[in-house]
């Protein structure tokens, strides 16, 4: 019997979860959850047979190791910073290792050690790092196995509201972890266009938007990604005159959401003063002009130069960011005072189900004739439980970890699955679930 340890069983874990519960017979597998919330674990398990839960604090690593001994395989499914510790134990174990984040440089340096003891440390297994390599790779392979030239790749996901849901002025709902959103973005964006290497500092990155439209679910703006270029060795597009990734939201979105980016309500590098007795309308009006004749209401439209009765300020005025309300943090960054208002506006509500959309645009060019691929994937929720972003994360996580088991992926090393011998498997059973893309091909 294989054994599988499953370390962290947040959100993104229901359909991984039910994954390796489903399969545990047929594949003879055992399955240990360990997350410092038992009782999170014994209610996704329900009373299998073939798991246990387990009581696991990172913290304490070493109390645990009797854990990992048993185990064929580790999923590290905790925070992406403690991931490095997980690696290590692994290591010194002798242990293979799946997670869905990004490798880390922690990550990268142990490649020599596992290639030495045959172990495989496979990671970037969920939707985005993951789902977008995978069917990225097999579109890129596809083309070059043709004899044909990639001159443009573009990939874009967004994590939103299902549109039957979808019932806010901003159009958006909080799908995964509030902070990534507050503070997406900062930094500098770059990437490359028609060979020319561009830059897009924070503050004008909500202002440099692309469009597309999606069949069925509509259309939507994307802004860049913080570094597309760190994708070209990645992908081996050395030489692509243009590649550029980015995150999907719905028109409108963007413009709004720059007005607390020039604002600076975005700022997470220092703490407000006295913040737990200031209420919403202080903490913004403290970001403007001092004048204390003027209401909020007009001054910040003055400020920001747009329209006070338009569109932007309806959406401000919706969140209830100009209301006496207390804020209730202490020693709070202003990001951290937005999110918490937005937490309260931007909640999915009990019956509320998400989506997924990614979309991969391609363009190269072969015996003198230039082509465009377009591949769309579109994953609506179940429930409150298994939601679409659960579906794609965890989903490709567990069909890794069956492949490593039955010895399907026999690699050794750190890796991200942009190798056929990974990414077709995965991305077979993962169409034969309904995580299905769509492609088309035309000329230009």
């Amino acid at each position: 019997m294989k054994q599988i340890l499953l370390l962290g069983a947040g959100l993104s874990t229901t359909s991984l979860i039910n994954y390796l519960l489903k399969h545990a017979e047929s594949e003879n597998w055992f399955i240990s959850i360990g997350d410092i919330n038992l009782d999170t674990i014994e209610k996704k398990i329900n009373k299998h047979p073939r798991a246990e839960a387990v009581v696991f604090d990172i913290c304490n690593l070493p109390d645990y190791l009797d854990l990992i001994l048993k185990a064929d395989l580790i999923i590290s499914m905790l925070p992406a910073s403690f991931h490095p510790l997980v690696a290590q134990a692994c290591l010194e174990n002798n242990k293979n290792m799946v997670t869905a984040s990004y490798v880390s440089k922690e990550l990268r340096e142990l490649d020599t050690q596992l290639k030495e003891k045959k172990l495989l440390f496979m990671n970037e297994l969920g939707v985005d790092p993951g789902i977008d390599h995978m069917s990225a790779m097999k579109i890129i392979d596809d083309i070059k196995n043709k004899g044909g030239k990639l001159l443009a790749f573009k990939s874009r996901t967004g994590g939103l509201v299902a549109p039957e849901y979808d019932n806010n002025p901003w159009n958006y709902k909080f799908t995964w972890n509030p902070r990534n959103v507050v503070v997406a973005g900062q930094g500098t964006s770059m990437f490359i266009r028609n060979g020319r290497y561009k830059y897009i500092p924070y503050h004008k990155l909500f202002s440099r938007l692309e469009h597309t439209s999606i069949q069925d679910v509509g259309d939507f703006e994307i802004y860049p990604n913080r570094d597309s270029l760190k994708y070209r060795p990645t992908y081996n597009l050395n030489d692509i005159p243009t590649i550029i990734r980015g995150t999907m939201r719905r028109p409108g979105f963007s413009e709004a959401w720059d007005i607390f980016v020039q604002l600076g309500l975005t700022d997470d590098s220092f703490t407000i003063e006295d913040s737990e007795n200031m209420t919403y309308r202080q903490f913004v009006n403290s970001f403007l002009k001092y004048d204390p004749g003027t209401a909020i209401e007009k001054k910040l439209p003055a400020y920001i130069g747009i329209d006070p009765k338009g569109e932007i300020m309806k959406k401000i005025e919706w969140l209830g960011l100009f209301e006496d309300e207390p804020i209730r943090l202490k020693k709070a960054t202003p990001a951290q005072i937005l999110q918490k208002k937005l937490e309260e506006k931007w909640r999915l509500e009990p019956d509320d189900k998400d989506m997924i959309v990614m979309e991969h645009v391609l363009e190269w060019e072969l015996e003198n004739k230039r082509f465009e691929t377009r591949s769309s994937l579109v994953v609506r929720g179940i429930n409150q439980e298994e939601t679409a972003m659960a579906i794609t994360v965890g989903t490709p996580v567990a069909i890794a970890t069956k492949l490593i088991l039955n010895g399907t992926i026999r690699r050794t090393g750190v890796h991200v699955p942009v190798k056929a011998d990974m990414y077709l498997p995965i991305l077979e059973e993962l169409e034969e679930l309904g995580i299905k893309f769509v492609e088309e091909t035309r000329e230009l």
